[in-house]
């Protein structure tokens, strides 16, 4: 509830009460205790409203604890997701006729497709396999399909994949 609703709720009990007080003792008591009355009521209402602002000033701080408290969570999730991803490695291919992609890192495994010479290639990770031209290490590839690709034929760019 905010301040305003407050103060325009305790003004209208207040003057309620005035009102139930005036039919109850009639027109000649109200006009006898008229100052008492209204140095009471001022009092009460300042007090009142002191209390009202003070709680919203609390309700405002924990709201902003609260705020920061999400943000910070919110914060730690983004960089748990940034963790958890593994890195993007790139490589290009160097096969002149273009590289075989296939389903295991094996010489005999079935061919899935076939990359371009020169064309940039998404590596997710490299792992022992079959020798190719005297080197057994084999990356898989992420480009539309999960396949492997000769590491003789893929040329790194930038970091060396990490193992699988």
């Amino acid at each position: 509830m905010s301040l305003r609703t407050t103060a325009i709720r305790l003004g209208t009990a207040t003057a309620g009460c005035a009102l139930a007080a005036l039919a109850v003792t009639g027109p000649a008591a109200a006009l006898d205790d008229h100052d008492n009355a209204t140095k009471t009521s001022k009092t009460e209402k300042t007090e009142k409203a002191e209390k009202t602002a003070q709680a919203g000033k609390e309700d405002k701080t924990e709201k902003t604890e609260q705020t920061q408290k999400t943000q910070k969570a919110e914060k730690d999730q983004k960089v748990e997701k940034a963790e958890s991803k593994p890195p993007v490695y790139k490589g290009r291919v160097t096969a002149r006729s273009g590289l075989l992609l296939r389903t295991s890192p094996t010489r005999g495994s079935k061919v899935v497709r076939s990359v371009p010479y020169g064309k940039v290639v998404t590596i997710f990770c490299r792992t022992k396999g079959d020798r190719v031209v005297n080197n057994n290490v084999w990356y898989l590839l992420t480009d539309g399909t999960w396949a492997w690709g000769s590491a003789h034929y893929i040329a790194n760019i930038g970091k060396v994949p990490r193992w699988c």
